[in-house]
């Protein structure tokens, strides 16, 4: 088991933080996470994988112990989101890579797929979605503020802020709830009561809307290049359904998906067996 390090780039100007593991001779291996979280998500993941792949895992701008620039400095996108993790990948040496993408960690890197389908060795999608059939009923409160974005519409989604729903995120769907570690949610919810963390997410919130509009636009990356493909899915998530990773199969006919009874944080319920899914997938 490769030990974990603990280390920060500097990505034109913006403080990136990272972990990292595994020997920079084996293949490479990008963990992008998703709200509210960060690369603490994939804390038990790494130790598990860092034997087969050289693992680098970013907090994306504003999120984590990466930087959160001020609204007025940068400008709270997924298109912005995905140039800065794009650029990471040149900065720490990744110049080809598989990626893990969970939640917002998805359009991140779907984008960074499009742009350089030179560089992307394979794709593992837990719970991230890319169709239009995987969004739940669970979005509808964030499609009205997509189609009237006042500011009545933005405040009716602070309860998505709350260390409630953060806590409900990480817990709806699960058959065990004990098995569920505190300390994510504990963290989670403290990096979201920062200082202006909240104006943030309700800007993510709104440019959301982006990432279904270029849903076209990553169905033909998939049926144009083939990745190596495999969904890892918690089938009773309530933001992305099931039938979002079937639909992988549509583009990518070799794509394999995996369904865990459990919800949207689903390496915290089956963190071995998602982990030993990669591999056998990886290695056959």
């Amino acid at each position: 088991m490769s030990a974990i390090r603990y280390r920060r780039a500097n990505v034109d100007g913006l403080n990136i933080f990272y972990r990292e593991a595994g020997s920079t001779a084996k293949p490479k291996l990008l963990l992008l996470h998703g709200f509210p979280s960060s690369s603490h998500m994939f804390r038990d993941l790494i130790p598990l994988l860092s034997e087969h792949f050289h693992i680098v895992a970013p907090d994306l701008p504003g999120f984590g112990l990466s930087d959160m620039p001020s609204r007025d400095r940068f400008t709270y996108t997924f298109d912005n989101i995905a140039n800065v993790i794009d650029r990471f990948t040149e900065v720490v040496g990744f110049d080809r890579f598989a990626i893990y993408v969970f939640d917002y960690g998805a359009p991140t890197g779907f984008r960074i797929a499009v742009k350089h389908p030179d560089r992307i060795t394979g794709i593992i999608s837990q719970n991230g979605n890319a169709y239009e059939e995987g969004l739940s009923d669970g979005w509808t409160p964030i499609r009205t503020y997509w189609e009237n974005p006042s500011d009545t519409n933005r405040e009716a989604l602070r309860g998505f802020l709350t260390p409630e729903t953060t806590r409900w995120q990480y817990t709806h769907g699960t058959t065990d709830e004990s098995l569920v570690s505190p300390d994510g949610i504990a963290l989670d919810s403290h990096y979201l009561a920062r200082e202006g963390a909240d104006d943030v997410q309700l800007d993510l919130f709104l440019d959301y809307r982006s990432n279904v509009a270029l849903y076209p636009a990553f169905q033909a990356y998939f049926r144009h290049h083939r990745p190596r493909f495999l969904a890892v899915w918690g089938k009773n998530d309530p933001f992305f359904l099931p039938p979002g990773a079937e639909s992988f199969k549509r583009d990518i006919p070799d794509a394999r998906v995996r369904f865990f009874d459990t919800g949207h944080f689903a390496l915290e319920t089956h963190t071995k067996e998602i982990a030993d899914a990669i591999r056998e997938f990886f290695t056959h």
